[in-house]
C-alpha cells in the first residue's frame, strides 16, 4: 500500500495515519495520535492533507470526526486529482503558447523579411523545407518537435523518416510530441516505434501548440500562421525567444505520455528488471540513480519506464505504479 500511495506524494506520517484510520475507524485524532505515539498536531495536519486529497471524509454520524475512505476509492480520487492537475498544467501551457505567439507577432511587425536581430521570415513551404534540410545537416545534439495535426500522411512520414535517419546516424537525439489520436493510426504508430527503437523518444498529449522545431536549443522554426503552415515560418536564433520556446517544449514534454518500443501483452507482467525499476522510481529515485542501482544506463532506464507506461496505458509514472499494483505486478 505504501509504495502505491507514495507515488502520489504522501509522506510517511500521512501514509501511517491513513493506514491507522483505515484499520481503526472509531478512533478520533487524539486517539490516533496516542495509538501511533505521535503528536496530536502532527496527526491533525496529516488528516487535513488526507481530507484535501479525498483519502478521508467527514463521518456522517459524527461530522467532527474523519474516517478513511476505501483504498480503491482513495486511489480513484488520487487519479482524478492528478488528472485535474494535468488539465490545469495544460491550460498554463496554452497560455504560455499564446504569449509566445503574441510576442512573435509583435516582433514580426517591426522586422523585415531579411534576417534582423535573430529573426528571419521564410515565405512559402519551399523556403521552410530548405531550412529543415539544413537543420538535418547541422544538428549536433538534439532536434525537438511538436507534431500537431493528428495522423500524418504517407509522404510526410517518409520524408520525416529520411531526414531523421540522417540526423540520428550522427548521434543526434530526436524528441517528438504528437497528439494522442496518432496512437490509433498505424502509419504514424510505425514511425513512432521506428524512432524509439533507435534511441529517440516520442510522446503524445491531448492537445498541442502549433508546429515547432527546435535544433540544439539554439534555433527554432515556428509557423507565420498557425492555421496555414504553407504560408511559411519564422526562423529564430535570438537567445531570449528560443529560451522561451525551449521552456514551452519542456512544459508540454513533462505532461505528455511516453511511447514505449516494448509492447508485450499486459498479461506477461513485469520482468525482474522492470519490477525493480518501477519500485525504485516509486521510492523517489531519479532515472539516473535508479539506473546506477540496477547497473544499466540512464537511457535504458528511461526507455524501460516509457515501455512500462505504454503497456499499461498510463499517462504518468504515478498511474503506472497504481495500475501495476492493481494487476498484481508489484
Amino acid at each position: 500500500m505504501k509504495a502505491v500511495f507514495g507515488l502520489a506524494g504522501l509522506d510517511q506520517v500521512q501514509e501511517i495515519v491513513y493506514s491507522a484510520a483505515l484499520e481503526a475507524p472509531a478512533l478520533d485524532a487524539p486517539e490516533l495520535a496516542e495509538h501511533l505515539q505521535l503528536p496530536v498536531a502532527q496527526v491533525r495536519d496529516a488528516l487535513e492533507v488526507l481530507l484535501d486529497l479525498r483519502m478521508v471524509r467527514r463521518s456522517h454520524a459524527e461530522p467532527d470526526r474523519l474516517v478513511a475512505v476505501d483504498p480503491v476509492v482513495g486511489l480513484q480520487n488520487l487519479l482524478a486529482r492528478e488528472h485535474e492537475q494535468l488539465l490545469a498544467r495544460q491550460q498554463q501551457i496554452s497560455a504560455s503558447q499564446s504569449m509566445v505567439l503574441r510576442m512573435l507577432a509583435d516582433r514580426d511587425t517591426s522586422v523585415a523579411s531579411a534576417a534582423t536581430e535573430g529573426v528571419q521570415r521564410l515565405d512559402g513551404i519551399d523556403a521552410v523545407q530548405q531550412r529543415l534540410e539544413r537543420f538535418s545537416q547541422e544538428a549536433r545534439w538534439t532536434v525537438e518537435t511538436f507534431m500537431p495535426g493528428g495522423a500524418q500522411s504517407v509522404a510526410a512520414l517518409e520524408a520525416a523518416r529520411e531526414n531523421d535517419a540522417r540526423v540520428m546516424a550522427r548521434g543526434v537525439t530526436i524528441r517528438t510530441v504528437g497528439l494522442d489520436s496518432v496512437r490509433g493510426h498505424e502509419g504514424t504508430l510505425a514511425y513512432a516505434r521506428w524512432l524509439t527503437d533507435r534511441g529517440s523518444e516520442f510522446r503524445t498529449v491531448d492537445a498541442l501548440p502549433p508546429r515547432m522545431v527546435l535544433v540544439d536549443r539554439g534555433a527554432a522554426l515556428v509557423p507565420i500562421d498557425p492555421e496555414d503552415s504553407r504560408k511559411g515560418a519564422m526562423y529564430l536564433t535570438e537567445p531570449g525567444m528560443v529560451a522561451s520556446l525551449v521552456a514551452l517544449f519542456e512544459q508540454v514534454w513533462d505532461v505528455a505520455t511516453p511511447f514505449g518500443s516494448d509492447r508485450r501483452p499486459d498479461g506477461d507482467g513485469l520482468s525482474a528488471q522492470e519490477k525493480a525499476l518501477l519500485v525504485l522510481i516509486a521510492q523517489g529515485h531519479t532515472d539516473e540513480s535508479a539506473a546506477s542501482k540496477l547497473f544499466i544506463s540512464a537511457r535504458t532506464a528511461r526507455r524501460t519506464m516509457a515501455a512500462i507506461m505504454e503497456r499499461l496505458g498510463a499517462r504518468s509514472r504515478f498511474e503506472a505504479g497504481v495500475k501495476a499494483a492493481q494487476l498484481g505486478w508489484l
